[in-house]
């Protein structure tokens, strides 16, 4: 597989080593210990059988009938000891293999989510499906792996143990051998190589992205069809399955020849041998049931050297598995993903006040400036509402306040995480019951049932718990839930929080005037300082300071009584 790709080796090294090598490198090296131990009794067994075989076989021949039953009873007996050393050997495999999948989808969902990698992945085009890689790649890499590996120190111990029957029995067969099998090796790999990696690598990518397309329409739902959009999305769901669909009509094209080559190299293997020994058992030189043996010993020889041949289609797919976790996992490690592209970039400081100092920003393609050297500092009790037309960079901006934008310049100083609460417009629902999504993104705090239920009243949702059965129902809340009610859950959880901070991207704007002007009263009264994007006349009381974006870079500040705004 050098051949087919010299860095193959290298990237499959760098993703498998750590496991062997990190904390449960005893336990894996044990399992696997274990399991080469059970394929050296396979081997055993495979060779003691093969030699029965031929020795029945000969009884038969010759109608010896004691000889004939006495190797019947050798193997029933070697298959008594075999097939639970069979069972146990699948078991231990797959056992370690779960194992490893588990150790090394925590390493990647620890990186995933942190720095909040998760985010930042959806602006690279060159990462797809990362839900794919984690799920179902990792899965295929530790599985693939443990297969190929002891394919490999199986067809090492068949090699080794047949050869040494092949040799005692037919010279001639194992010069043959040597030839056929490194043919066969060098046309499977430079013939069917490097393109077959290539297409199995877009087959991966093209059923992932067909995948995420039923997913998005599963979760948009209700958008869909309150537009018609069926149509559309019809035409972009069986787009993407056109995609996978003529790559995979390609892949089983190629697969055509190389299963003819595959199948037609086997088949041989079943004629060769006693072609070769014919003329030795017709001159009664060799007995037919060594003939048999011989035969048993070049076919099991011939796999350990075809390890190649036989499994090229599934080396190629484990390949390009391969190359798509091995990138996943170097953009989680070139973190932060966002300080990394070509460019300046907005600094970022922690600090107990709330800051932006010369800051300049950018479009992520840095084509168009949204903002420029914007110095503002939002006192405590001072809140702030940012307004501007559609598109001026409002949202970008609170992007840039909460960490998750970089393009640009100067620096951001703000406070820690425990200080600062961020609400979109439309609020995340946790999957998980109305206690969970009230303490969310704590998961751990002790608060009285009472005061949770206090909450809901405050926000004006005080027979919330009661119409889903208490706080501790599972519920999928984001489709039980209007957006205007889950809007004042968001609040309810700013308001447990209560932190220094809050910065609210048009939170309110499904709500009618009163809810709206009673969730900013409590808010308020809670003494948290406001950020907001906001186009409604109704919240400006709530601010002392207005920021005016006006769309091409430029800015001003003005007290919150001096703003009018426009109709």
């Amino acid at each position: 597989m050098k051949t087919v790709d010299r860095h193959l080796w290298q990237r499959f090294w760098h993703l498998a080593t750590p496991y062997w090598r990190g904390e449960e490198r005893l336990k894996a090296w044990g399992l696997l210990v274990l399991l080469i131990v059970l394929l050296l009794g396979l081997t055993r067994f495979a060779v003691l059988f093969n030699a029965q075989t031929g020795e029945f076989t000969s009884a038969l021949a010759a109608r010896d009938e004691p000889r004939f039953w006495d190797a019947i009873e050798v193997c029933l007996g070697l298959v008594v000891v075999a097939v639970p050393m069979y069972a146990l050997y699948y078991y231990v495999r797959d056992t370690l293999g779960l194992h490893w999948r588990r150790w090394l989808t925590n390493r990647f969902l620890a990186s995933y989510f942190s720095d909040r990698s998760f985010y930042e992945l959806n602006a690279l085009a060159a990462i797809d499906n990362p839900d794919q890689r984690i799920a179902e790649d990792i899965n295929t890499f530790t599985q693939r792996s443990l297969y190929f590996l002891l394919i490999f120190i199986g067809s090492i111990l068949q090699l080794v143990a047949f050869s040494t029957v092949l040799w005692s029995i037919s010279r001639v067969l194992v010069y043959f051998l040597v030839v056929y099998t490194v043919a066969g090796t060098l046309i499977t790999v430079l013939v069917f190589g490097r393109v077959m990696i290539r297409i199995n690598f877009q087959q991966l990518r093209r059923e992932a992205d067909f995948r995420f397309g039923l997913v998005r329409v599963r979760e948009n739902a209700e958008s869909i069809a309150f537009y018609r959009g069926e149509a559309q999305e019809l035409v972009q769901v069986k787009r993407r399955f056109t995609g996978a669909f003529d790559n995979f009509k390609l892949l089983i094209t190629r697969q055509l020849f190389l299963n003819l080559f595959q199948y037609g190299y086997a088949m041989l293997t079943i004629v060769l041998p006693s072609a070769i020994m014919a003329s030795q058992v017709l001159s009664g030189e060799v007995e037919v049931g060594a003939a048999v043996q011989a035969a048993g010993a070049f076919a099991a020889v011939l796999t350990a050297m075809s390890m190649i041949v036989d499994n090229f289609e599934s080396l190629s797919r484990f390949a390009a598995g391969v190359d798509r976790l091995n990138a996943f996992l170097k953009v989680l490690a070139d973190r932060p993903m966002g300080h990394a592209s070509t460019g300046g970039v907005i600094e970022s400081i922690e600090d107990s006040r709330l800051a932006l100092e010369d800051v300049t920003l950018l479009t992520p393609n840095r084509e168009r400036i949204l903002v420029q050297k914007l110095s503002i500092e939002i006192l405590p009790g001072e809140s702030l509402m940012i307004v501007g037309e559609s598109g001026c960079g409002k949202s970008s901006l609170l992007r840039a306040i909460a960490g998750l934008w970089y393009a640009g310049g100067g620096r951001i100083i703000r406070p820690g995480r425990d200080e600062i609460l961020f609400l979109p417009q439309k609020p995340y629902m946790l999957l998980g019951s109305l206690r969970s999504q009230l303490l969310y993104p704590k998961k751990d705090a002790s608060i009285p049932d009472a005061e949770l239920l206090g909450l809901l009243v405050k926000v004006n949702l005080p027979d919330l718990a009661e119409r889903f059965g208490g706080l501790d129902v599972d519920v999928d809340w984001e489709k039980v839930l209007s957006i205007g009610e889950q809007q004042r859950l968001a609040f309810a959880r700013v308001l447990l929080t209560q932190p220094r901070y809050v910065i609210l991207d048009e939170a309110t704007s499904a709500l009618d005037n009163a809810n709206e002007e009673a969730l900013y009263a409590q808010l308020v009264a809670s003494g948290t300082t406001r950020v907001s994007v906001a186009h409604r006349a109704t919240v400006l009381k709530f601010h002392q300071q207005v920021l005016v974006l006006s769309g091409d870079g430029g800015w001003r500040v003005c007290p919150a009584e001096d703003y009018r705004f426009n109709g």
